[in-house]
C-alpha cells in the first residue's frame, strides 16, 4: 500500500512540473511557410512552369492528383508537381464516357456560340430545329455540293450558319473571293453564286471577320472543310448528306455505308 502510494505520488509531481514548464519555443517564420506551402495552389506552379498559359487554364481533373490544362480546344494533362504531363483521352470506364471529348465540346460550343449570328452567313428555315455551324471554303467541292442542298437542309428544319475557312490561307484566291461576298449587298446571294463559280464583283468594305473566322477554326482545330459543328460542340468533320446529318442529329448513329 505504501509503496502504491509512493509511486502515485511521484506520478503527480512529474504531472505538476510538466504543466508549469515553460512552452517549447517554435519558429514562428518557420510555420508560417509551411503553412503558406500547404495552401499553395498547384495551378500556380503549373502555369508558371508551361509559361504561356494562364491560371485560368489549368483546373484540377476528375483523376487526383492530376491537373488539365486548356490550350484553346485542345487539352494536356499535368501532374500536380508539374513533372509528367500525357496527352490523350481520359475515359471514365464505368461511366462508359469519353471525359476529354466532352470538355472539348463544351469548349467549341462556348467558342463557336460568342460569334454573333449577325456576323455570320445564316440559312435556315423560320423555326429551325436543329442548328449547326459549318467552317466553308468557297473553292472546295464538297463545300459546293453542302450547299447545293441547302434548301433540303432546311426542309429537315436543319440551320445552317457559316463562318470563312478559305484553306489556302490569307492574301490567295479564296480568300479574296470569302472578302468579296461579306461585302456583298446581300451576302447570301453572293455565297450562292460564288459556290456556283460566278465572280462576285463588290465595294472595299472591312473584312476582318474572315480573318476571325479563320483564326477560329485553326483554334478549334479545323483541318478541312466543310467542317460541321453540332450545337453540343461536335465536329462533324466533312461532307453530310441532309438526311443522313439529321439522323445523326437525332440518333447520335450514322447510316451503315457512312
Amino acid at each position: 500500500m505504501r509503496q502504491t502510494l509512493i509511486i502515485f505520488m511521484a506520478f503527480c509531481l512529474s504531472g505538476a512540473a510538466l504543466a508549469q514548464a515553460p512552452p517549447a519555443k517554435t519558429d514562428a517564420k518557420a510555420d508560417g511557410k509551411a503553412k503558406t506551402e500547404a495552401k499553395a495552389d498547384p495551378r500556380e506552379a503549373i502555369a508558371r512552369k508551361f509559361g504561356d498559359i494562364k491560371l485560368e487554364d489549368v483546373r484540377m481533373s476528375p483523376v487526383n492528383g492530376v491537373y488539365e490544362i486548356t490550350r484553346n480546344s485542345q487539352l494536356t494533362y499535368v501532374t500536380a508537381d508539374g513533372r509528367y504531363a500525357f496527352a490523350g483521352d481520359l475515359i471514365d470506364i464505368d461511366g462508359d464516357a469519353n471525359i476529354s471529348e466532352n470538355r472539348r465540346r463544351a469548349i467549341r460550343s462556348r467558342m463557336i456560340n460568342a460569334v454573333p449570328e449577325s456576323e455570320m452567313l445564316v440559312f435556315s428555315p423560320k423555326d429551325p430545329k436543329y442548328v449547326v455551324t459549318v467552317f466553308t471554303d468557297i473553292d472546295c467541292g464538297y463545300c459546293r455540293r453542302l450547299h447545293s442542298q441547302i434548301a433540303q437542309y432546311n426542309k429537315l428544319g436543319i440551320g445552317v450558319r457559316y463562318l470563312f475557312f478559305p484553306r489556302s490561307g490569307p492574301n490567295t484566291e479564296s480568300w479574296h473571293k470569302a472578302e468579296s461576298v461579306w461585302c456583298a449587298a446581300n451576302r447570301n446571294e453572293a455565297l450562292t453564286r460564288a459556290k456556283k463559280g460566278e465572280d462576285i464583283k463588290a465595294s472595299k468594305c472591312p473584312t476582318d471577320i474572315i480573318k476571325r473566322d479563320f483564326e477560329l477554326g485553326l483554334k478549334l482545330d479545323v483541318d478541312g472543310t466543310p467542317a460541321i459543328f453540332l450545337p453540343s460542340g461536335e465536329l462533324v468533320a466533312g461532307y453530310a448528306p441532309p438526311d443522313e446529318l439529321v439522323k445523326y442529329i437525332k440518333t447520335g448513329k450514322w447510316p451503315a455505308r457512312r
